[in-house]
């Protein structure tokens, strides 16, 4: 994923900024604990495709 396009993403929900997790291709709110998909290099930000982190997750 390019790395200006990371700095200038933030979450569709509470417009925080996002971590990339690149192992699981996915892009992490910290503060509303979501992931969002990366898929073909392009990431999702949509709510509805984000998947909430479980308790036991590093953040």
């Amino acid at each position: 994923m390019d790395k200006r396009l990371l700095e200038i993403l933030v979450c569709p929900l509470c417009k925080s900024p996002l971590h990339l997790d690149a192992a699981k291709h996915e892009l992490i709110c910290k503060a509303d604990r979501l992931a969002y998909p990366i898929r073909d290099d392009v990431p999702v930000m949509l709510v509805d495709e984000a998947r909430p982190l479980n308790t036991n997750e590093v953040l």
